[in-house]
């Protein structure tokens, strides 16, 4: 996969410092990997006590490390987030730990983790073009630490093992979805149909771009954590209606100051996203619904 990602990265970004950012990018794309085969209950039988659940989190801060040491263009600024975030966070949630219920200390550690990813906070600490995905990838890495190791969050689904039943529901979401998606798209004239025939290349190349970096750390935090939890609170109806308007609204700033098009398709998608990860609390489900849509989005419709 990585040797697959790197073609498409040295035709998409012919930049000087490509091999840092890959490397970088490949260390980030790490845990994301070996928590799908069970990388968490690991880590969590080794870190036992709170002070470990505290420091254990710190390697994630390598791949900026790497990229600063290798290129010396990063920013300290952004830097200082990346160093302190997980001890932080880690000690918020063990120190006041919550219980089986969603706490304040869930909705505090969410939404700074939203603030920050949002806001863009991160983004200089890998000042190349094509790096934007990069912060999202550690913001990924830090929410699967804190909910797969240190909350211990249960149900969240998050492997990569692969299940009949998964791919069956995910490819079934997939087809009650798009004719909807493409019926509003185009009735908002938000998207257009360009008739082609990609090369396999692009079309595997499109496939892991978004597997990895959009639908894994998406229905990680979406499905996996945020409409979990919220189930904890609320009916599983209104769990799923509000974790896909959330998802929606993340949208916002795709397109336009304020894309309301974006935002009412994605929460839309949202909702089937909900329910293939719903249907037998299994990631792998929503993540294959969520890579069907926007593969074909990005390869057919603009």
């Amino acid at each position: 996969m990585l040797w697959v990602l790197w073609i498409g990265a040295r035709r998409a970004y012919p930049i000087a410092n490509l091999n840092s950012l890959f490397v970088s990018f490949a260390l980030l794309l790490a845990p994301l990997w070996f928590f799908g085969f069970g990388a968490g209950s690991w880590l969590r039988n080794i870190f036992r006590s709170k002070m470990a659940l505290i420091l254990g989190s710190t390697p994630l801060a390598v791949p900026w490390i790497v990229f600063m040491l290798w290129t010396g263009r990063g920013r300290w600024e952004p830097g200082i987030w990346i160093l302190l975030l997980h001890p932080l966070l880690s000690a918020l949630l063990v120190i006041w730990k919550p219980l089986s219920r969603m706490g304040w200390q869930d909705w505090l550690a969410l939404a700074a983790i939203a603030a920050i990813y949002l806001l863009r906070v991160l983004d200089a600490a890998w000042p190349f073009p094509g790096s934007t995905l990069l912060p999202k990838l550690f913001v990924a890495d830090l929410v699967l630490y804190l909910y797969c190791v240190v909350r211990k969050l249960d149900g969240m689904g998050y492997s990569f093992v692969p299940i009949a039943d998964a791919f069956k529901i995910g490819l079934r979401e997939f087809a009650y979805f798009l004719p909807l998606g493409i019926g509003l798209g185009m009735l908002l004239n938000f998207i257009h149909f360009h008739p082609r025939v990609p090369s396999p290349l692009a079309v595997v190349s499109g496939i892991l771009i978004t597997l990895l970096l959009i639908a894994v750390p998406e229905e990680m935090f979406f499905r996996g954590v945020l409409q979990n939890l919220l189930e904890t609170r609320f009916s599983k109806t209104t769990a799923l209606l509000l974790a896909s308007l959330l998802f929606g609204l993340s949208h916002f700033h795709k397109g336009a100051p304020f894309g309301w098009k974006y935002i009412l398709i994605a929460t839309m998608a949202g909702v089937f996203y909900g329910r293939a990860w719903r249907a037998q609390r299994q990631l792998l489900a929503s993540i294959i619904t969520h890579t069907a849509v926007d593969t074909v989005w990005s390869l057919w419709f603009r």
